[in-house]
């Protein structure tokens, strides 16, 4: 079936949910595809990205013509960036539990209900905004991602946006669905404070560009169900939340997946829940990008489905008029995204996607709390991944979370203090740097390459010392030119050779001035013009 067709007949029109003013947008794009894809970037996600497979069935490969990605400006900016911290914080931070939110759908029914109790004795006093702050920017980041509400429905900021039903786990004959009236928020603790508000305005201060997390899918609101693995289930899931292009059950065997938890199913939603469960959802993205200063980036995460995408879509386009600048990563919204996110992995190649990527990646076991010191991955991890990240022309994002009082775990804080001293001496080949083209952005296991914007100048980057001497193969320097350590500003002597390439001397003495941190991965700037 033609995609537009299938759009607009097989959930568009048809589900009732379509709202009005959007008729324009599902018309041919024409002239103005063709503007949009004059842009540096085609916007096309990777076909082996798990959450394009997960939406490819029923968001459209080509976005609507109303659409409008955020401008060049925005993107050169994302692409400046290099090095951030994601935090994950939440409810499941006073459990200490691995995995964020997750374990929560295989809680029994009475930890469930313990779990979403959890919040009305919730005081992080040892929370400080500025403190963390501080400590990102001495870590050498120049921006963070913050959880502002994960799957479990929790929202760490000042929310308008009312739960009118929930679940009871320990209701008589079996878990049912109250009503209730109630933020579900930050607000509603003994502790009463805008976390993201508090976040938003240190960083503002400091320079620093912010990315707010945001779930699709709600656990404590059962208006969302049965969408992304809501732990509510119901007779028609195979149909209402399916995946891919194969329009395969979002969870194939639900019996299965919730075996510990045991199987709840209640009714399918109605017209009047689907409606409200979107409508909480556009407000609260709506309070994200209008009460708390320019933000940077809204990192989208999971997926809705196909019945309420035209909605979704509807919101998207509501969102970027009101706030154009702002990229939005792709999780959920196919190649409506500004920027995807390579999740525990570098990807191997730069020409993996030419749509602007993250790579988000968890220093600890997870990305929330991590109690045992020994899981910490080291600020060597960190290092050699940024590097192997930006010379692919990607960013990087070591993901760490605060216990349930609001701290760090001091082996994260050390590793990402020296991962800042590392970047003191080398940040001038990692922070808005680019890629060198076709395949020039390594030579071997041990070496990488960036370039400055002007291509004045190339970046090489050893993840071993060099012993007495470098050889390149891949440049060649101007004569006179000028190769040095960075962080150092004395000149190395070098020489090219027609044969063995670019070949700089490194005497002895170089090794001890090595001290700490700066043996992390050692970084040359060769001056090219």
């Amino acid at each position: 079936m033609d995609r537009r067709k299938f759009i607009v007949n097989g959930y568009g029109l048809t589900s009732g949910l379509l709202l009005a003013g959007n008729l324009q947008a599902l018309m041919p794009a024409g002239r103005d595809l063709q503007a949009k894809y004059s842009k540096k970037y085609s916007h096309r996600l990777p076909l082996s990205d798990h959450h394009y497979q997960r939406t490819c069935g029923y968001v459209e490969e080509t976005p609507v013509s109303a659409y409008n990605w955020a401008p060049d400006s925005a993107y050169e900016d994302f692409q400046d960036i290099k090095f951030g911290i994601r935090l994950h914080w939440g409810i499941y931070s006073l459990l200490r539990l691995r995995g964020e939110s997750w374990p929560y759908l295989q809680l029994l029914p009475e930890e469930k209900q313990t779990y979403q109790e959890l919040y009305k004795s919730w005081y992080p006093g040892g929370f400080d905004a500025d403190e963390w702050v501080n400590f990102f920017a001495e870590s050498g980041a120049k921006m963070f991602a913050f959880t502002s509400k994960h799957h479990d429905g929790f929202s760490m900021f000042d929310t308008n946006a009312r739960v009118k039903k929930r679940v009871n786990w320990l209701a008589p004959g079996g878990p049912a669905i109250e009503d209730c009236d109630l933020a579900y928020s930050i607000m509603e603790t003994p502790f009463k404070r805008d976390i993201v508000k508090e976040l938003t305005t240190a960083a503002q201060r400091k320079g620093m560009k912010v990315d707010l997390y945001f779930s699709h899918p709600d656990w404590y609101d059962s208006d969302f169900r049965p969408y992304n693995y809501h732990p509510l289930q119901v007779p028609d899931s195979a149909t209402i939340a399916v995946v891919g292009k194969n329009k395969t059950p979002e969870i194939e065997d639900p019996k299965k997946y919730f075996a510990k938890a045991g199987l709840v199913i209640k009714p399918n939603p109605s017209k009047e829940e689907v409606t409200r469960m979107m409508a909480r959802h556009r407000l609260q993205l709506e309070e994200l990008l209008t009460k708390y200063g320019h933000i940077d980036m809204v990192c989208l995460d999971q997926w809705l489905g196909p019945e309420v995408w035209p909605v979704l879509r509807d919101t998207m386009l509501h969102l970027r008029k009101i706030s154009p600048q702002t990229m939005f990563r792709a999780r959920g919204i196919g190649n409506y995204g500004d920027y995807y996110t390579p999740e525990g992995f570098v990807p191997g190649s730069k020409e993996n996607s030419d749509t602007p990527w993250f790579v988000i990646h968890s220093l600890g076991g997870s990305f929330s709390y991590e109690a045992d010191e020994q899981k910490y991955k080291g600020a060597s991890w960190v290092v050699k991944n940024l590097v192997d990240a930006v010379a692919k022309g990607g960013n990087f994002m070591a993901g760490i979370g605060p216990d349930g009082n609001g701290q760090f775990h001091p082996a994260a804080i050390a590793q990402l203090k020296e991962t800042g001293k590392w970047l003191k001496l080398n940040g001038e080949g990692i922070y808005a740097t680019r890629a060198r083209g076709a395949d020039q952005w390594k030579e071997g296991d041990h070496i990488r390459f960036t370039r400055s914007k002007d291509n004045r100048a190339v970046y090489a980057f050893s993840y071993e010392w060099p012993g007495e001497q470098l050889v390149l193969k891949t440049v060649r320097p101007p004569k006179g030119a000028t190769i040095r350590f960075l962080g150092f500003s004395e000149a190395l002597k070098w020489k090219y050779d027609s044969a063995k390439g670019l070949i700089i001397a490194i005497s002895p003495e170089w090794r001890d001035k090595f001290r700490g941190a700066a043996n992390l991965t050692y970084g040359l700037r060769i001056e090219m013009a």
